[in-house]
Parts: structure tokens; sequence; C-alpha cells
């Protein structure tokens, strides 16, 4: 009876929860709003008491709705590692629209909850090809997502290394450019996004569409996110791009395809973004 209560507590918390995480996001999709309520965010945390945090305070609590609200919580506090924004993930989710029968590949998967969340939206028919680079978060995330059957997921990075073609390339780690892999792995059609972070810790989340002309890139709001792990990218611009040049990208492309030119916003090792439309 008490575990039966713990679940329609959790059940209740999940619905009302889902509501306010999509006004806060301003999402109207019901496939995402049914997704994060039927999700149990508890499964993919660690035991109570969890730690939420929001606007850098941190609540220590043992109450389901403390975790059901727009709050980071904590993973493994020492590495800064948490479960990130729910209201973030789902604008990110609505910009990059998973659709049924899409293929998803998730760079940082954390324990899962994310993942878990990227699965129902892709079925039925669709798959999510999870890596995360810290092993014991792989080991944690493959027995969250136990029971989905429509997910892998990968102990190791996911730069620079060959990928699968996918629909979607989701990630949740700040980078300074992205890995030329994620880009070639995306089908016609499909959709990138990432934190962009230039700048130590922030940067905008960029919106990467590959269109029959080339790559079409949009700054979206500005985020924070731990570090991608494994990059080795570095910054061949004498001064860091400014938050104008960020907002002002409108193309990537790899240096392999296109050499930089009069309106490269900021020039990499393999890829630059460029002020001009595909």
């Amino acid at each position: 009876m008490a575990n039966e209560t713990a679940f329609d507590a959790s059940r209740k918390a999940r619905t009302s929860y889902a509501s306010q995480i999509m006004r806060l996001a301003g999402v109207a999709d019901a496939r995402i709003e049914r997704a994060f309520a039927q999700v149990v965010r508890e499964a993919f945390l660690p035991p109570p008491p969890w730690t939420a945090i929001s606007m850098g305070a941190a609540l220590v609590t043992r109450d389901l709705a403390d975790i059901y609200d727009n709050v980071l919580v904590a993973i493994d506090p020492e590495r800064g590692i948490n479960n990130g924004e729910p209201a973030l993930h789902a604008a990110w989710f609505d910009a990059v629209s998973p659709q049924p029968g899409e293929s998803v590949i998730q760079v940082g998967a954390g324990t899962g909850y994310y993942t878990a969340i990227l699965a129902l939206l892709v079925e039925p028919g669709g798959h999510v090809e999870a890596f995360e680079y810290e092993a014991d978060l792989a080991a944690q995330a493959k027995r969250n997502l136990r029971d989905y059957s429509n997910v892998t997921v990968h102990a190791g990075s996911a730069f620079g290394r060959v990928l699968p073609s996918a629909d979607i390339v989701y990630v949740n780690a700040g980078v300074l450019a992205p890995d030329t892999e994620w880009l070639r792995a995306l089908n016609p059609g499909g959709r990138l996004i990432f934190p962009w972070q230039p700048h130590k810790g922030w940067g905008p989340a960029v919106l990467v569409r590959r269109q029959a002309a080339g790559l079409s890139a949009r700054s979206l709001m500005n985020v924070g996110f731990i570090s991608c792990s494994g990059t080795t990218e570095t910054i061949s611009v004498r001064h860091l791009p400014t938050e104008a040049d960020l907002a002002a990208i409108r193309s990537l492309w790899t240096r392999a395809e296109r050499a930089p030119d009069a309106s490269a916003v900021a020039v990499y090792e393999q890829v630059w973004f460029s002020s001009e439309e595909v």
C-alpha cells in the first residue's frame, strides 16, 4: 500500500509538473507534455534526500513536489553534474521536434532522464543512441533505461568518432565548436542542437538544420552547460565572438567544404560560423 501511495503521489506530481513546464517553456506540443508526465524523474536521480537547485539556491529535500518543479537536481555535486532544467529541455525538444520513427543521437546522456523523454517522442519506430563519457553515469543510464527497448547507451565520448546517421543530434554538454562528425551524421532535414560556449561557461544554444544548400544555424536562448569531455577543438580567431556575433550566425560550414570568408563570425580548426544564409 505504501508503494502504491508513493506511485500515486508521483503520478499526480508529474501531471501538474508537465503542465507547469510547458507554460514556462512556452511550448504547446501535447506530445512533449505527455512525455514529461510519463517519465518518473526520481527513478533517474540518486536516492533522497535530493538537492534541488534554482537560481543558484540549493534546497535539500525528500519531498517529491520539490523535484517536480523547474529545478536542477544534483547528480554529483563534486563534478558539477546535474539533472538539467526541465523547461530548457522542453524548449529544445520543441525546437528539434522529434517525430515518430526518427533516429536520435544524444551526446551526454547523464543518468538517462532526458534520454527517456526523447525515446518516447520518437515512438513508434524511432531509436535513441545515447552516449555518456563518464563510465559510472553510463552504467547508471543503462540500468535506468533497461525498460526502453528503443534506447542504446554507449559508454564513451561521442566526440571525434564516426556516428550512425540521425535525424536529430541532441547535445547536453557545452562545446567550443560542434564536432564535424555530428554534422556528417545529419540526414537531409536533420537537426542538431548544442550549447555553443566560446566564452567560459556560457553561450547560446544553437539550432542547426541540414538543408539542400548547406547547414542553417540560429542562436536560441543563452545557456550554461558543463563542458563536453573529450573535445580537442581550439579557437583560431584573434578575439572571442561578441554577443552580437553570437546572435548574427545564419549558417555553419566545415572548412573542408568552404573556406572562411568575410562573412565569418567565428573560425575554428574544422568548422566556422557565417552571418550569411545558406
